[in-house]
């Protein structure tokens, strides 16, 4: 009879240790099962945030963590904001944070406030300042040099006798400088800078105000390229030497690969643009927070670190950039699926699309 009560005993704890282990994901780790992982990015105003960042890291998590939740914010370019949200993300228990800084330094506090509540944060794209546990962007470096080399190839000949208009990135970004200092280690020397303007929130509008301060101060036909250091810059610059009624646009770089942006080089509006494969920097990031919210370690994901002001050895994934001209457009971003030909190549652009090799 005693036997027979401790095998009843003996069976009841082991259902129970089933039921636990299923709770927490099957294989007994706290947490590998289901929990919340916030994401916060910083603005609307840069097509990718919305069009690719956000669908694809869900998606990604989805697949990583079936039963994860995902909680999203959006600063609207406002630190103070995007700190509200990460406050109140903390308050209705996200385990991770998943954060692209509006402003590195300013989201500090936020960063220190989640590390308090024991919530580990993945600074995205940017590198955000305070204890952050893991970082993914790609090398900036690299993206600087691209655009510097491109604007020199474009440029052929011209680089003696004209200048360079500089409308580089949001100065609240660590990114910004990081761009812009790469593609000065490539254009010093080379060509003559004209004019150099920080452009607030990348925004278009600010970057159309400055290149029409530029075209107003060096004139129309003295302005030999232009080093936009988005494509929401580059819009704004384009619209701006066109309002001016500069006929033959200088080359103009870019970065982020927005579809209009990819339209504007069918045309030969913008001369170039930096695609970073977003897939692949939201694919580490998911990995980077379903890790972190199951407690493991960061080596299986992480292929390097980085230092930043406050914190040293941050496990990262740094991913490699890629150049995209007219003529290779379609062995990238096409081929990537990014995006298909019919929608690059509108009615209107096909005659430029056949040029180029993209519509028969």
């Amino acid at each position: 009879m005693r036997t027979r009560v401790w095998q009843v005993v003996a069976a009841l704890v082991a259902g129970l240790l089933t039921m636990s282990q299923a709770a927490c994901g099957g294989d007994g780790r706290a947490g590998s099962g289901s929990f919340t992982v916030g994401l916060l990015l910083p603005s609307r105003s840069v097509p990718r945030w919305e069009h690719s960042d956000r669908p694809l890291i869900e998606k990604r998590l989805k697949e990583l963590c079936p039963r994860c939740t995902m909680q999203y914010a959006n600063a609207e370019n406002d630190a103070d904001r995007q700190r509200q949200q990460v406050t109140s993300m903390i308050t209705t228990g996200v385990r991770v944070l998943i954060l692209a800084a509006a402003d590195a330094k300013a989201l500090r506090s936020s960063i220190v406030e989640a590390h308090r509540a024991n919530i580990p944060v993945v600074a995205y794209d940017r590198l955000a300042e305070g204890p952050v546990s893991g970082y993914v962007s790609f090398d900036g470096a690299q993206v600087g040099r691209l655009q510097g080399e491109a604007l020199l190839k474009a440029m052929d000949g011209r680089a003696n006798s004209s200048q360079v208009v500089m409308l580089n990135g949001d100065p609240t970004s660590p990114n910004a400088a990081w761009y812009r200092k790469s593609a000065m280690s490539v254009l010093a020397g080379k060509v003559r800078i004209g004019r150099s303007y920080d452009i607030q929130g990348w925004s278009t509008d600010d970057a159309h105000a400055q290149m029409s301060a530029a075209v107003a101060a060096l004139g129309p036909d003295r302005i030999g390229g232009v080093l936009a250091a988005n494509d929401s810059i580059a819009a704004g610059a384009v619209s701006a030497l066109k309002l001016a009624g500069v006929r033959s646009l200088p080359p103009v770089t870019g970065q982020d690969a927005d579809l209009d942006a990819v339209r504007r080089i069918v045309v030969g509006e913008q001369y170039m643009t930096v695609y970073k494969p977003f897939r692949a920097e939201a694919d580490a990031a998911a990995a980077m927070a379903v890790a972190l919210g199951r407690g493991d370690d960061l080596g299986k994901v992480a292929t390097t670190t980085t230092d930043s002001p406050t914190t040293r050895r941050i496990p990262s994934v740094l991913l490699t950039p890629r150049a995209v001209t007219a003529r290779t457009i379609e062995r990238t971003l096409v081929k990537d699926g990014v995006y298909t030909v019919d929608e690059i190549c509108t009615r209107a652009l096909r005659p430029a699309c056949r040029q180029d090799g993209l519509a028969r």
